[in-house]
C-alpha cells in the first residue's frame, strides 16, 4: 500500500515484490474498500486502537474455499528435511530418493500417519526455489526400444 501510496502501477509493484499483479489488484481494490471506514477511525474516540483494528482486519488474509489441508507445515518441512538426508543412512538400500521411498520413510517415522507418493512430490516441486540445482530424487530411466 505504500508503493502505491507512492504513486506505483500495479505491474511496477507486483515486478518490484515479485507478485501476481491481480493480487496487487485485488490487494490496493481491498484497501480503497475501507478508506472511507478508515477515515472515520482516525477520528474516532480511540483512533490509534481503532484505526489499527481496522487496518489488521483489512490486511489479513479471507477464509478460502476447499478442504482443509492434510499436512501442517511442520510435516511439510520435516519430509523435504528428509530428502536432504542421505538414504543409506535410514537404512535404505538405495543411493537417492524416490517420492515413493520418501512417503514410506516419512511414514515409518511417525511424520505422517499415512501420504501418498504424489503428495511428497508436490512438496518437493514447491520449493524447487529453495533447494539445489540438483534433483534430490532419483530419475525413472527412459525405456529405449529396440529394433529387431
Amino acid at each position: 500500500m505504500l508503493l502505491a501510496a507512492r504513486g506505483r502501477t500495479n505491474s511496477d509493484i507486483s515486478q518490484q515484490l515479485n507478485l501476481d499483479r491481480g493480487q496487487v489488484r485485488q490487494w490496493r481494490q481491498r484497501w480503497l474498500e475501507h478508506q472511507a471506514q478508515m477515515r472515520d477511525a482516525e477520528v474516532s474516540e480511540d483512533a490509534e486502537t481503532a484505526l489499527q483494528t481496522l487496518m489488521l482486519s483489512v490486511f489479513c488474509d479471507e477464509a478460502r474455499p476447499g478442504t482443509p489441508a492434510h499436512f501442517n507445515l511442520e510435516q511439510v518441512v520435516q519430509i523435504v528435511a528428509l530428502a536432504c538426508e542421505d538414504p543409506q543412512s535410514s537404512g535404505r538400500p538405495i543411493s537417492e530418493w524416490t517420492v515413493r521411498e520418501l512417503a514410506d520413510e516419512a511414514v515409518r517415522r511417525g511424520i505422517v500417519e499415512q501420504i501418498s507418493p504424489r503428495s511428497v512430490g508436490r512438496f518437493l516441486k514447491r520449493g524447487t526455489s529453495a533447494t539445489a540445482s540438483e534433483s534430490v530424487l532419483a530419475e525413472r530411466p527412459t525405456r529405449r526400444c529396440s529394433r529387431v
